[in-house]
């Protein structure tokens, strides 16, 4: 049930809005100026504040000011009976969610705190989406490979040189092109993804640079590509090894004269976009073969990062396999669970072709089919059993 603090010197005021408040089932503290007001937001967390402007000891512009210091989060409702544009103004200027005039329209101010609610929990949600996200998004080892990759991002992610990601599949390339973009100087900017092996070799064009309408049978409207939703961004291109020649030329092009065309169009656009790439193909040997555009592959390799394979770094997987652990049975809601020292030795002596990838869906399965502790049998059971 959500809560609102009511902040007014005026008594009358304060029990209209209680008991209407309270009517449609609401919690509803009483402040009778801006200082208790401020020291009851200090004590109690508040879904929502209704602020009187005019008070004495402290009024309200000023209570907002420090309400906004202890919880900026809280959607803030200034309310005057002596309220004028500019009050208006400067109160959501400094934060407030709205402002209502006296004398007060009652359907008005349950719109608005109902609005302030839904704002309230979309706040909430995107706080708690963040945080799934940066921890699905963990760089974690600590193994030579894995802190070379660490300084190489520090170092490289404020410039805007292009960086070319090699590795195998499951490796974590996408996590290298992630973090190179939170660490630069774009991160505020879009980090938008495209996957060139999804994508039919005739549809890549249009993917990256978009089309104007008409430009072929199933344009019924202009689309945006890739480069132009990246603007002030980062555009990571994956498998860039799948690219077709003619898109190759393309994007060639647009990293040389930062400029793009639309599939079907005449216009330059001119775009600013920080390119990583990657891929888990020999671009060397696609280049002696014909398959890949050498001097593409220059525009691109300004920074080469490799990533190690699981196999290679198997001293991290201690480490990898109590972060799975704990993310994975937060977001099953399950009870906590562990590993035996056996069955992480166990883990390490598995064939990890598919890499962190692979190892994660493993650590599922053996999380939701065995007990509190898993075991080195529960890891030869479960592992592998298509090999079993």
């Amino acid at each position: 049930m959500a809560k609102i603090l009511i902040i007014d010197d005026e008594k009358s005021i304060r029990k209209t809005l209680r008991e209407i408040l309270e009517y449609e089932k609401y919690l509803v503290d009483e402040a009778s100026d801006g200082l208790e007001g401020v020291a009851m937001i200090q004590k109690e967390k508040y879904d929502i504040v209704l602020c009187d402007i005019k008070m004495p000891k402290m009024d309200g512009i000023e209570a907002l000011d420090k309400i906004m210091q202890l919880s900026s989060d809280t959607p803030i409702v200034m309310i005057s009976g002596h309220g004028n544009i500019e009050t208006a103004v400067e109160a959501v200027k400094k934060g407030a969610f709205d402002f209502i005039a006296k004398p007060l329209d009652l359907n008005r101010l349950l719109v608005t705190i109902r609005n302030a609610m839904d704002k309230s929990t979309l706040v909430t949600e995107t706080k708690v989406l963040k945080k799934k996200v940066s921890k699905t998004f963990d760089m974690v080892g600590e193994s030579k490979g894995i802190q070379q990759i660490q300084e190489m991002i520090e170092r490289v992610a404020p410039t805007d040189a292009r960086v070319l990601i090699t590795g195998g599949n499951g490796s974590g390339k996408e996590l290298v092109a992630r973090w190179l973009h939170e660490k630069s100087n774009r991160a505020n900017a879009p980090l938008i993804e495209v996957n060139c092996a999804a994508i039919p070799s005739e549809l890549i064009e249009s993917e990256l640079f978009g089309h104007e309408k008409g430009a072929f049978t199933s344009a019924i409207n202009q689309r945006k590509g890739k480069f132009e939703q990246a603007e002030g961004g980062t555009l990571f291109m994956d498998e860039i090894g799948d690219m077709s020649l003619s898109a190759q030329a393309k994007v060639l092009r647009a990293l040389q004269e930062n400029k793009i065309t639309r599939v079907g169009g005449e216009k330059e656009i001119k775009v600013n976009v920080r390119v990583v790439a990657a891929t888990n193909k020999d671009l060397q040997k696609e280049i002696a073969a014909g398959n890949f555009r050498e001097d593409l592959y220059h525009r691109l390799s300004v920074i080469l990062i490799h990533v190690p394979s699981l196999n290679e770094r198997k001293e991290d997987i201690p480490l990898l396999a109590e972060h799975f652990l704990k993310m994975i049975c937060e977001d099953h809601g399950m009870p906590g669970k562990s590993f035996s020292k056996d069955a992480i030795k166990e883990l390490q002596k598995i064939n990890w072709t598919g890499n962190i990838r692979e190892f994660r869906n493993v650590v599922e399965r053996l999380i939701i089919l065995c007990d509190k502790i898993i075991t080195d049998k529960d890891v030869i059971a479960y592992a592998r059993p298509l090999k079993g």
